[in-house]
């Protein structure tokens, strides 16, 4: 068993892979740790460029495109490691990033996830869209960051320089403890791709666990590699597993509640998205919310089989005060709340 396990998924991305794979093995590499590319159905030439440039590295090769989550949880499935490095293809990484975040967890049992500080790599004085300083998550399911509100992000002066606990860290860069990964059920591939680490993470918390930002080690992300943020598909898979997410994770009183309040904001998200004329867009709601209501019974499945893990597992009722009591969304545009210092959490 290695003492960590920095593993890449990757589906052609020989590009990002030419231009970060350097920063992994020269900040990565060292006593105990191993570098893992999980290659998840490349057509292109990635598999050839990390043989012929970076023989050291672990090749996990599967025939198609898993997706996300699901290609991570079978190439996790397949490394015996006391931590796990998810790290997307097109992360730059810096000098001492990962001691700080391993250092985390080895102090505290408690912590089973950390993620760095995540800056834009095109923009390097900002926070970037996925992750920024720390994800949270708010009444209605709507994910944002400290760093990050709905589409705005922050420059970093500093601001959030401080170790925080936080609800969810991204995916972008995300290190947890391998027994508290599978223990959770670890990423689950009906999402696919997008807003499993949230899912993961809402599991972790439930089983008592927290999960921290540590702004000393800090990376830079592209973002988009596999999917623009414009792209029809992408607003199909936001939008679907955000409900995915709701379903499985909120307490029972609050399910129908939130989901009837949630279904009212996407179809007027999807009429305004009419309005502006971007008619994929709102196709891309309806099918979401579609193919929501055709997956109910996996999800009904899914949401017993949590539940009666993290009850035989939690000895106490846990309360996430990681999640924010109020609506972002309505914060965001009414009281002009649009950084997260602005905003009030109860403790």
């Amino acid at each position: 068993m290695t003492h960590v396990a920095v593993v890449i998924l990757n589906w052609n991305g020989e590009k990002f892979l030419q231009d970060f794979l350097p920063s992994v093995v020269a900040y990565s590499s060292g006593p105990g740790t191993e570098i893992i590319v999980a290659d998840n159905g490349s057509s292109d030439g990635s598999v050839d460029y990390v043989t012929q440039n970076h023989p050291d590295i672990r090749i996990i090769r599967f025939e198609k495109n898993h997706g996300f989550a699901a290609g991570y949880h079978k190439a996790l499935s397949q490394i015996r490691s006391e931590y796990f490095v998810l790290l997307n293809t097109d992360v730059q990484l810096t000098h001492e990033w990962l001691s700080p975040l391993i250092s985390t967890l080895e102090q505290d049992a408690g912590i089973a996830a950390c993620m760095p500080k995540i800056r834009s790599f095109r923009q390097q004085d900002y926070y970037e869209y996925a992750g920024a300083a720390g994800g949270f998550i708010d009444a209605l399911g709507y994910p944002f960051c400290r760093g990050r509100i709905l589409d705005q992000t922050e420059k970093d002066n500093g601001q959030y320089d401080d170790n925080m606990r936080i609800f969810w860290a991204s995916g972008a860069c995300l290190v947890i403890r391998s027994s508290a990964y599978f223990e959770a059920g670890g990423l689950d591939g009906i999402f696919f791709a997008h807003m499993e680490e949230i899912d993961l993470c809402w599991r972790l918390h439930r089983l008592g666990y927290t999960i921290f930002c540590i702004p000393g080690s800090v990376v830079y992300h592209v973002g988009g590699g596999s999917l623009p943020n414009n792209n029809p598909r992408k607003i199909y898979l936001n939008y679907r597993n955000n409900l995915y997410l709701l379903f499985k994770n909120l307490p029972a009183g609050k399910l129908f509640p939130v989901l009837f309040i949630r279904m009212i904001m996407d179809l007027l998200s999807a009429v305004l998205y009419l309005s502006q004329g971007k008619g994929r867009f709102f196709t891309a709601v309806i099918r979401a919310h579609l193919a929501f209501y055709r997956n109910i019974p996996v999800l009904i499945k899914e949401r017993k089989l949590n539940k009666t893990k993290i009850d035989k597992a939690a000895t106490v009722t846990v309360r996430i005060r990681e999640i924010y009591a109020g609506s972002i969304v309505f914060d965001y545009f009414f009281r002009k709340k649009r950084t997260f210092s602005q905003l009030k959490f109860s403790d």
